[in-house]
């Protein structure tokens, strides 16, 4: 399935559009993960264990919205998007949309 953000696919028409499609994912940070990041915060640096997680988080969202895309019959979705929503204190939603499409 492509997946793009742009309106368009070079080279492909799109002959049917299906509407807007979604997945999303809610994490929590984990008590560990929080001691290192805090130290981390102090020496400086990547927080490797945040980055793992949000990247974890977006991969699931994409799987979620490529599966409710291909229930419908798309094999490509466009104008594709991210948003990040703060839920309650230690928890984030990660939430991706885009239209579902058929090309040719």
């Amino acid at each position: 399935m492509i997946i793009t953000t742009s309106s368009s696919i070079p080279g492909k028409e799109i002959k049917k559009s299906f509407g807007i499609v979604r997945g999303n994912t809610v994490r929590a940070r984990h008590i560990g993960k929080d001691i290192i990041a805090a130290f981390k915060n102090i020496v400086g640096g990547e927080v490797e264990e945040y980055t793992k997680l949000l990247a974890e988080s977006r991969e699931q969202s994409i799987d979620r919205m490529m599966e409710q895309a291909k229930e419908l019959g798309a094999n490509a979705i466009v104008d594709t998007r991210f948003s990040t929503s703060y839920i309650m204190q230690n928890a984030s939603e990660i939430m991706v949309y885009g239209t579902a499409v058929f090309i040719g």
